[in-house]
This record gives C-alpha cells, structure tokens and sequence, in this order.
C-alpha cells in the first residue's frame, strides 16, 4: 500500500472514531455494517453497539466494558440516543428527573416572587447534577424532598379514603350512588398529584423536625379536598310539586277500571304516569296571577324589565324563584 493511502485510510479510519460510528466495545464500523445500531445506557451514557450489548448483558448486570468504567449496568436500561451530543442526552435526562420531583407551579405559591425563588433553586439544582458539584449532598436532599411528598400524599389520600368509606357505609354499596362515589373519590386522588405542603394541616402527614431536604417560603399547605356534594342535575331547582302530592294509588271509579284494562298495560307505561299528568293538568294555572302579569307588561311597557311575568323577572335577576308546576 502507498503512503498516500495508507494516509488516506488512516484518516477515513480517524474520521469515522470522530464521528461516533465505530464500537468502542468490539470496534465495529458502520462503514462496513450500515445496519449497526448504538446504545446508551443513563448511568455512564458510554455507546456501544447493540450487538456488544447483548453479548455482555444478556446474562444478567455487568460491569462498563469502557476503560475506567466501573458502573454496573442492565440490558433493559440501554436505549437508543436520542440527541448526537452525549452530554445534551445527559443533561436531558437530568432535567426530566428534576422536574418529575420538583413540579410544583405558580398556584402553589403566595407570591410570584416565591414562586420565582422557587424555580431559581430547581435551576441550582440542575446544574449541580449536571457539572458534578455537591454531588452526593445534591442527591440526597433531591431524594429527602420526594420521600417527603410521597408520604405527604399517601397521608391526604388515606383521608379521602375514609371519608369515601363514611359515605358508602350510608348507602347500598351495589347502588349507582355508591358506584358514582367510588369514582368520583378515585378521580379526587389521581387529581391531588404530588403534594405541595412542607407543613400540612391536621389530618396530612406531620413532618414535624423531619428533614425534607428543601424548604421553601411562600409554599401553600396542601390539605385533602372537601367532599363532594351530592350530584344535583337540576341545579338547585326544586322539581316537587308545590300545590299536590302524588300519592301511590287513588280509589276512584273512572279510573278503576284503566288499572286492569289491557289496552293499558303495554310495557313502560305505568298507571301512576297518568295520576301525575292528570293532577298537573288539574294544578295548572295555581300559581299564575293576574296582577303579577299586569305588573309585568307595566314594567315592560316602560323598559324596565324585558321578560313577560314577574316571576321570570325574579329569575332574570339572579333568584331561584321558580315553580315547575305551571306548564302553562
């Protein structure tokens, strides 16, 4: 071989190690396995290819095959890189890791200077997993602060517990109102999230001296949500009729025999439909009054109300004031 090419080679040889497509493992080259695929694994994010990944780590933890290396790493944790610098997926990793524990927003602070300091000192913390400064010290009050939410909101979720069991001992457990408070609370619980309170009210965890790691000003008490009021699907309307009561069965001649006629015993037709209709159909008009009406077109006539009764005048003002007997 000429100088020239062995020059040439060495260089394409140099070229190929820089730009990252050779093994550092089995010194494979892309150049003559196009298909070759890399690895890295987040503990010491050294590449190797996938094939040396499966030769050492199939059988089990084994030591970094780098040089100097002496982490163990696992086959499942090996992934393929996602950004061509190494330190870039690095610090990518960090701050994911960072930000799963820190996660706290805006809301969760009295000021937005607190909240502000808050995220001054997620940043430090970042950069001093990133650059190595304080390592050991860094990971421990990172590890001190999670425990610590964890705990917090194992203790406000047993509260929701308790009170779903208060709730469902008052109810058939089978019922479709017992089911809907199962849901509901299992909903309150997935929504409470990570906690954010250092020093939870009564019924949360009582940290009490216990080192969390970190603490910040300004942070609100996080405390187990109220319990939910009973589903209302009218809103506060009142659909009970105010001027009659339905009772189960009335002792009446013309309607006596309709009880047993077979023309009306189709099915989903129920007699006591009728006693309702029929006792509407007598009500109606109870609750209109004359004046009320003339009042309303005054008030109409002169602009100052733009609704036809007094009643719905009431009602467009912002009052409750509504009678659902009245079809009419």
């Amino acid at each position: 071989m000429s100088k020239a090419a062995s020059r040439a080679n060495g260089a394409s040889t140099k070229r190929l190690a820089e730009d990252g497509d050779i093994c550092p493992v089995c010194k494979s080259s892309r150049y003559l396995n196009p298909n070759m695929r890399f690895r890295v694994n987040p503990e010491c994010y050294h590449r190797m290819c996938e094939s040396c990944v499966d030769r050492i780590f199939s059988h089990g933890p084994a030591a970094c095959p780098i040089a100097g290396c002496k982490r163990t790493l696992r086959r499942a944790r090996f992934r393929e890189q996602t950004f061509e610098d190494l330190k870039v997926e690095r610090e990518v990793d960090i701050r994911k890791r960072v930000a799963r524990v820190m996660n706290k927003t805006e809301s969760d602070f009295e000021t937005l200077r607190d909240y502000n300091n808050y995220l001054e000192t997620v940043e430090e913390i970042t950069w001093n997993l990133i650059l190595k400064i304080d390592l050991e010290a860094t990971e421990k009050r990172l590890r001190l602060w999670e425990e610590a939410q964890k705990a917090e909101v194992e203790s406000i979720n047993s509260t929701v517990s308790r009170r779903l069991h208060t709730a469902t001992d008052t109810v058939d457990p089978q019922s479709d109102t017992a089911r809907v408070i199962l849901k509901k609370s299992g909903v309150q619980r997935k929504a409470l999230g990570p906690s954010s309170a250092n020093t939870p009210e009564p019924g949360a965890m009582d940290t009490g001296l216990k080192d969390t790691g970190f603490t910040f000003a300004g942070l609100k008490k996080r405390v187990a949500p109220e319990p939910e009021k009973p589903f209302d699907p009218y809103g506060g309307w009142n659909i009970e009729p105010q001027y009659y009561t339905v009772m189960d069965d009335y002792d009446v001649d013309f309607i006596s025999g309709a009880k047993t006629d077979v023309h009306h015993l189709a099915g989903g037709y129920d007699i006591r439909d009728f006693y309702s209709r029929a006792l509407c159909e007598a009500f109606s008009g109870f609750g209109v009054f004359v004046e009320e009406e003339v009042i309303a077109r005054e008030n109409q006539a002169s602009g100052d109300v733009g609704v036809g009764t007094q009643t719905a005048a009431t009602v467009a003002d912002g009052g409750k004031e509504v009678n659902m007997d009245d079809i009419f």
